[in-house]
């Protein structure tokens, strides 16, 4: 098309892996608070977020791969586990 570029879609071209990753992070990060401070309606809207129009298993390896990158020194096989990811994804 004449070295026109493509065009982006959103803002950086990919907004939904960013806020996909950025809430995946945010709702592991929450979850580690004690019980009375989580904000748990917030949570949930997170979780709700996360979970629209994508398919579980995808949710949940943003979930583990997001507490990977929050607990490094926890094995990630043990994280995948956690979130029902069997070792194929680790």
């Amino acid at each position: 098309m004449g070295g026109l570029p493509m065009p982006k879609k959103g803002i950086t071209g990919h907004d939904e892996w960013v806020l996909t990753e950025a809430l995946a992070t945010a709702l592991v990060a929450l979850e580690q608070l004690e019980a009375k401070h989580q904000p748990r309606a917030h949570m949930d809207d997170i979780r709700k977020i996360l979970s629209n129009g994508k398919e579980p298993a995808a949710v949940s390896l943003h979930l583990a791969q997001a507490k990977c990158r929050l607990f490094p020194d926890i094995d990630p096989l043990e994280i995948y586990r956690e979130y029902g990811i069997g070792e194929e994804y680790g």
